[in-house]
């Protein structure tokens, strides 16, 4: 299956890039309040839908699933990765892998799933494709990635240590698990080191004087985005403020199961929830993960 690492930070790309449009929607979860001046925390689910070319990126599966809690006042943030087969309740379809929500009721359904194992509601949701996220890396010139693991494919070689990867190095890094010692749930924290990195880039990206305003018109331009402009425009101010130096990646763990004959994984709700719970307020996982 390919996995699309969804990259919810990069809330803004280099204008006239010359890359493909992005399969990609943003969107704020029925329910939630809009980020305004008041906000202390947004929490973002990033979605990577495993999507082919022509087929719906909102009606298949989430490959990749990143919940990202942002202090919008101290840049603080602490991103949450949640394997995508945890084998979990789907309001309104029973147990199933957490994936399967996508295909069943789209980024909502997705966003009330994540809900319900972790405690916590976001805000928005961000998804995009395999593609989308190949177009994404490319269109802001690469990205720096931290590997705990070395590890070689015909596409892409990683060593232990920072790596800098190209568009197509990215989704392999993104994809990869089997050489990874904790499988789904290095994957999955392989992801967030993927959106830090993207953010560093992006953050160096807008330094320049009215940039942000200029490429946040390119966003709108390639990506759906449900919200008003100001809406977006103070939501990319609150993520573009985050210090890369001030992230924690933390992935829920858990083991491994099957059900019905399929393989799954079996996360630990209290540790998923714990993490919640010392993070809901600022973002920040105290005594860490």
């Amino acid at each position: 299956m390919l996995l699309s690492i969804i990259c919810a930070l990069t809330l803004v790309l280099v204008p006239d890039s010359g890359t493909s449009r992005i399969d990609a929607v943003l969107a704020r979860v029925e329910g939630a309040q809009a980020v305004d001046a008041e906000t202390d925390v947004v929490w973002i689910l990033a979605l990577g839908s495993d999507a082919r070319p022509g087929q719906s990126v909102l009606g298949s599966r989430a490959d990749a699933i990143q919940l990202v809690g942002i202090n919008a006042r101290s840049g603080d943030a602490t991103i949450i990765g949640i394997p995508r087969d945890s084998y979990v309740p789907i309001p309104g379809y029973g147990s199933n892998k957490i994936n399967a929500a996508m295909v069943y009721g789209g980024p909502q359904l997705m966003a009330r799933a994540v809900a319900d194992m972790m405690g916590l509601a976001p805000d928005y949701v961000f998804t995009t494709s395999f593609w989308g996220v190949q177009n994404m890396v490319s269109a802001v010139g690469g990205v720096r990635v931290f590997s705990p693991f070395a590890w070689s494919l015909p596409v892409a070689t990683v060593r232990r240590g920072m790596n800098e990867l190209d568009g197509v190095e990215a989704i392999a890094f993104a994809r990869m698990r089997h050489a990874l010692p904790g499988g789904d749930f290095d994957r999955s924290r392989d992801q967030g080191y993927l959106l830090n990195g993207t953010l560093h880039r992006v953050r160096e990206l807008t330094q320049r004087p009215g940039a942000l305003e200029r490429l946040l018109v390119s966003f709108m331009r390639n990506v759906h985005v449900d919200l008003p402009p100001a809406e977006l425009y103070r939501l990319a101010r609150v993520v573009l403020q985050v210090d890369p130096q001030r992230v924690q990646i933390c992935p829920v763990r858990g083991g491994t199961g099957s059900v019905g004959g399929a393989s799954v994984v079996l996360p630990d709700v209290d540790q998923a929830r714990s993490l919640i719970a010392r993070a809901r307020g600022d973002a920040i996982v105290e005594g860490g993960c």
